[in-house]
């Protein structure tokens, strides 16, 4: 039997009797990272909620969702009226449960707000401010800096003049990133993170007449780099529960977009820089960091510290059956955290995946990669006991994905022919 369809009994020990809410701002109906946390923690018989933009979405016609609850939200309202959201689906659940945030935004309000919903949600007793710090990226490099984390050379520009600037301190092709939590969704100035070659392209992405809210990085080239990641659970004073690090192969968009495909890899040293970040700031909760090791120097540098699940964060799994979802209820129930080995395997983003190698082997001329499907693959959408968000996603959004590539796929032929033409 394939582990990931994860047929038989969790051999964990969760308790039944506290349920969790999904909690999520803005939209994003595709996220496959929800619809992981309804399967961890259901296949437990944990009752999962979750807020949803509409009841066709993935995670609403998952089998193992208690309910479903149709929140829609933009980003762009006021906090007083997010938080009146939440606490309006926390009476209806009833009883105390443990609200799990699956995006920055969500993070951000749980913990600012904690007080005022500490009547309906369990929540990690994070410091109040910090993940919006985190969530931060300019924040998060001073971060990095004060406790002597590696990070690739970053400049938050406080104008165009500034940005420009930047240029010369980051060299190109340089990175843009929103700059914020709530503004990325509400004025976001790049859709995500966004390479540019020269300055006409720096200048297409972040017009003079726009809002300056954005990070200007380094970019670290593939063949001078690898992409890693980390996942933890923390206890209270950022004290490690579970401790994950695996090695990211493909994204969509390719250098720069979400995990497509990734493989579970222990790695004590890059472990070893994460936890001493997290309890050096007291970080508790469930956090996602996101690393370039830097051929060039042989150091880890970090580039995001999300303040909550990341969406690939099934890849990783103890041999006792412990993930970061499952760690974190554990925790907040008062029931020890098993300490087993991470399991080896991949994780893969179905059609998507298959997408951004055809895409990268088109952009970059390399190799077309191994394709073939193994056992060990943990799969975000399909499975053979939760099949009905596999189906909703190829149905209602399988176009949406095809068209997104061939934009792409466009605008860099569009890119290619323009430099052609100008030799």
């Amino acid at each position: 039997m394939n582990r990931a369809d994860h047929t038989g009994p969790t051999r964990l020990d969760l308790d039944r009797g506290t349920a969790v809410l999904l909690v999520k701002v803005g939209r994003y109906p595709l996220a496959h990272g929800p619809v992981g946390a309804v399967r961890s923690l259901g296949r437990a018989g944990v009752p999962v909620y979750a807020m949803v933009e509409d009841r066709l979405t993935p995670t609403a016609l998952s089998r193992y969702l208690t309910r479903a609850f149709v929140r829609p939200t933009t980003g762009r309202e006021r906090a007083d009226r997010l938080l009146a959201v939440v606490r309006e689906v926390g009476r209806e659940i009833g009883g105390r449960c443990i609200a799990l945030p699956t995006d920055d935004e969500a993070a951000v309000l749980l913990a600012e707000h904690a007080d005022e919903l500490s009547p309906y949600f369990v929540l990690p007793p994070v410091p109040a401010g910090l993940p919006r710090r985190l969530a931060n990226k300019g924040a998060m490099h001073a971060i990095c800096e004060e406790h002597g984390v590696p990070a690739p050379v970053t400049v938050a520009p406080g104008d165009h003049g500034e940005l420009l600037a930047a240029a010369k301190t980051c060299g190109y092709p340089m990175v843009l990133k929103n700059l914020e939590p709530f503004t990325r969704l509400s004025r976001p100035v790049v859709q995500h993170s966004t390479i540019v070659r020269d300055e006409q392209e720096l200048l297409a992405a972040c017009p003079p007449n726009g809002r300056l809210s954005v990070l200007a990085q380094e970019y670290l080239a593939p063949e001078r780099s690898e992409d890693w990641i980390t996942h933890l659970c923390c206890g209270p004073g950022g004290e490690p529960l579970a401790v994950f690090t695996g090695q990211k192969l493909r994204s969509y968009p390719p250098s720069g977009g979400f995990t497509t495909r990734a493989v579970s890899l222990p790695n004590p040293e890059l472990a070893g820089l994460a936890v001493r970040l997290c309890r050096a700031l007291g970080y508790s909760g469930i956090a996602d960091l996101d690393w370039r090791l830097d051929l060039r120097d042989g150091r880890y540098k970090l580039l995001d510290f999300n303040p909550r699940t990341g969406a690939q964060f099934r890849l990783f799994e103890t041999a006792d059956g412990v993930d970061v979802v499952r760690a974190l209820h554990l925790s907040l129930t008062g029931r020890p955290v098993p300490r087993g080995p991470q399991l080896h395997r991949f994780f893969g983003v179905g059609q998507l995946d298959v997408l951004s190698a055809a895409v990268t082997y088109w952009q970059d001329r390399r190799p077309l990669p191994d394709l073939k499907p193994r056992r060990s693959t943990e799969r975000a959408w399909l499975c053979r006991d939760d099949p009905a968000p596999a189906a909703v996603m190829a149905l209602r959004f399988g176009g949406q994905g095809t068209r997104r590539v061939a934009g792409y796929a466009g605008q860099r032929m569009t890119k290619g022919l323009a430099l052609g033409g100008s030799k």
